[in-house]
């Protein structure tokens, strides 16, 4: 395998997240809950959501290489859609805290599961992988639609 491709594989499985035997999505989604604080919540929000794009985008052609090199649509150990979804959860929260974060990583994985309309819809809007990140950052977005209204009745 070519190093270039080496390193599109282990960005999209944030680095050995998606290789977890069981669950990657739940390991992905972890990881970038233990990253964010580091790696998102210090910027404003003007860098959150340029970051979020600049992932989406990246995230996007780099999820339809791994299918390519997999040889699998929608490959499970592809987690970077995991990572962008999880954080726009976090998006609007300055200081989210334990809890609320407890909370973005709960509902986004139920949502990621679940996939309500037009989560699951939306794999088939997009071609490659831009398809694997739309429904995951759909997913946030009814993530976020949850936490900001337990958050906005003051649970955390």
């Amino acid at each position: 395998m070519r190093f270039q491709d080496a390193c599109i594989l282990a960005f999209c499985r944030l680095g050995v997240a998606g290789l977890a035997p069981k669950a990657p999505g739940t390991w992905g989604t972890a990881l970038a809950c233990l990253l964010a604080p580091f790696l998102f919540l210090p910027l404003g929000m003007g860098g959150r959501v340029l970051l979020l794009l600049s992932l989406f985008v990246l995230g996007a052609l780099a999820a339809t290489r791994a299918e390519k090199l997999l040889n699998r649509k929608d490959p499970g150990e592809v987690v970077i859609d995991e990572l962008v979804g999880v954080w726009l959860v976090l998006l609007p929260f300055a200081d989210p805290g334990f809890w609320l974060a407890a909370a973005a990583f709960g509902f986004f994985r139920i949502f990621d599961i679940a996939k309500p309309w037009p989560v699951r819809a939306s794999e088939r809007w997009l071609p490659d992988g831009f398809g694997v990140m739309l429904d995951d950052a759909l997913a946030g977005c009814w993530a976020l639609l949850c936490v900001a209204a337990l958050h906005g009745i003051g649970l955390f």
